[in-house]
């Protein structure tokens, strides 16, 4: 069976609006003819005459009488899906959003952003999901956001926006012996690391950047999040070599210093699909997401 033609529903709509073929053609700018072949499509398609001759006008059959509201509410729900969407109303918006980030990022982010999304718009969820590993069907799979630092360009259907730019840093806990005096380049080397790769790869940005003085770092240990490594660092007498903003929290009451050789720097980025990127409100969380994450505060 041959898929009707949609567009006939605002011609009917018109007609029966105007009971006359002359002035619908007005309207939708045909001519005579052009209207009057659209209206024998019509009667073909619906198996009714739909206005029949009756004097010097047209008069609706039952057929066209009984379709008349309907026609109208067809064609005005179709005239709604075609515009842009409203304005986005943040006090009446009930909608929830899953991020997924890495360790970290929650405890450094996380109260100012929540803060700032109810602020704005109360009926608003965030569901953080924990980063493990990298997962590149996650944004196709319905997770809305996803923060990291993109080792490659994504694919096509993902968009990404960059949030900060962040340096590596050493922290160890009071009482090691790199808490106190100048950190050397020696010291720092020698010393016991632990290492984060969630790959579970030996050596990564900070070795490239410390063979460059000639030395390497003696790690000790490999784990696969920041918090672990700041974790272990804090308990006993290793060197975590984390980013600065995004552990700003995990660090605190411990002996944070600057590489005593040139940091490597990374860009945190944040990254949705396609389909969203559009969307009024998701648009808006993007925003609030990228405002929290420049303010320094």
């Amino acid at each position: 069976m041959a898929r009707p033609d949609l567009n006939l529903l605002v011609t009917l709509d018109v007609l029966l609006e105007e009971g006359s073929v002359t002035r619908a053609g007005k309207r939708l700018a045909l001519s005579p003819s052009a209207m009057s072949r659209a209206l024998a499509r019509l009667r073909r398609a619906t198996g009714d005459p739909l206005l029949v001759r009756s004097g010097r006008g047209l008069v609706p059959t039952p057929r066209a009488v009984e379709l008349r509201t309907r026609v109208s509410a067809l064609v005005r729900d179709a005239e709604q899906v075609l515009r842009p969407a409203e304005r986005l109303d943040l006090a009446t918006l009930a909608r929830g959003f899953s991020v997924r980030c890495s360790d970290g990022f929650v405890e450094r982010f996380g109260p100012e952003l929540v803060a700032a999304v109810g602020s704005q718009a109360p009926g608003v969820r965030l569901h953080f999901l924990q980063k493990t590993r990298p997962d590149p069907e996650a944004l196709r799979d319905g997770v809305d956001l996803e923060t990291g630092v993109a080792d490659e360009a994504p694919p096509p259907e993902v968009r990404s926006r960059p949030l900060f730019t962040d340096r590596f840093v050493g922290v160890v806990r009071e009482g090691h012996p790199l808490s106190t005096g100048k950190v050397t380049t020696a010291r720092y080397a020698s010393a016991r690391h632990v290492h984060v790769s969630r790959r579970g790869l030996a050596e990564g940005l900070v070795d490239e950047a410390i063979r460059r003085t000639g030395r390497r770092r003696d790690i000790v240990t490999v784990v696969d999040g920041f918090g672990a490594a700041v974790a272990l660092a804090r308990a006993a007498d290793l060197v975590a070599t984390v980013p600065e903003r995004h552990t700003e929290n995990l660090r605190q009451g411990m002996r944070s210093f600057a590489l005593p050789f040139p940091a490597p720097e990374v860009t945190v980025s944040l990254l949705w699909h396609l389909r969203l990127d559009a969307d009024p409100a998701h648009r808006w969380l993007r925003d609030r997401i990228a405002g929290v994450c420049r303010d320094p505060g």
